[in-house]
Formats: structure tokens, sequence, C-alpha cells
């Protein structure tokens, strides 16, 4: 099998990928995928294509318009039978090179607590975690995930905790 391609993501993508995403996630996730995505972050968006056309992973990524030198990745999914081979630091390789040339300094994402296969590939890839501020939560509430890693309270939303990680380009 031949490494996949990589090119810009496409609206055109998001039916074949809506469809699978949850399976390859192994948890339903198509929500967090709005087509508005594919449509107004395409060029800083990437998408890995076998040699029969398929999407074997993506990457939907931003350079921020409102943080100058900050890029954010807001989903990045694998096929099942592409894991391992790499290609997810394929894609975060060529997003970091993407984001760099159009000033950024630094990559973010975020993760949920639960999601430890995530948190661990993007520690291997280099991300760190960013740490809570020094005050803290409030009294009480939990600050880190069962691997220690700070755990943001509702950062999307009620009940939506997050680990934030960041990289620096």
């Amino acid at each position: 099998m031949t490494a996949p391609r990589i090119r810009e993501l496409r609206e055109s993508d998001y039916p074949s990928l809506i469809a699978q995403v949850d399976d390859w996630w192994g948890r339903p996730v198509a929500h967090m995928l709005p087509r508005l995505f594919l449509r107004h972050f395409h060029s800083t968006s990437l998408a890995a294509v076998t040699d029969r056309g398929v999407v074997a992973g993506f990457l939907v990524g931003i350079v921020s318009p409102s943080e100058p030198g900050e890029a954010h990745t807001h989903f990045i999914a694998v096929a099942p039978d592409h894991r391992g081979s790499g290609l997810g630091g394929v894609l975060y390789g060529r997003f970091f090179e993407l984001a760099g040339k159009r000033g950024c300094r630094t990559v973010t994402a975020v993760v949920s607590p639960g999601n430890t296969r995530s948190q661990r590939f993007h520690l291997a890839t280099g991300f760190e975690a960013i740490p809570l501020p020094s005050a803290g939560p409030p009294e009480g509430e939990s600050t880190a995930d069962t691997d220690g890693l700070p755990v943001w309270k509702d950062w999307d939303g009620p009940g939506e905790d997050r680990i934030r990680f960041s990289y620096a380009l």
C-alpha cells in the first residue's frame, strides 16, 4: 500500500467523512464536525487520500483571526486501518508547516479527559498540556484526569471539560 497523499480538505469530502467518523472514533462525534468547517476553513484543513481516492485521515485546522500567531486543530481523525502508520503525525507535520507559513508560532488543540488515546497521541507528537491558571478551579473540583493532565472545567460549555494542548512552532 502506498502512503496516502496529502491535499486540501474539500467541502465535497463532507458526506463521506460524516458517514464514517463516528465509527473511526468509536463514539458519537459527528456533531462536532459541522459542514461549515469544510466550507470556511478548507484552505487550512488537510485530507490524506489513498491511491484509490479514499480519505484515510483528515485534519480540520484554523489559523485564528482573533489570536495573532495562533492556529488551532479542531479535529483530527485517522481511519482504523491506517492507525499506527504515522499518518496522524504526517497530517500534523503538514499543518505545522502551513500554520508557520501563515505567521503562527503556536498550534493548540483540546481533548476530552476520557480520550486517553488522543491525549497520548498529542503528547507523543510534541504537544504539551496547558497548565491551569495559578488560581486553579473552585475548591472541590477535579483539576487532573487519571494521567495527571490538567482538566479545564466546562471549557466547551457546562459539563464539557477539556484538556488543552499547545505546540510551539
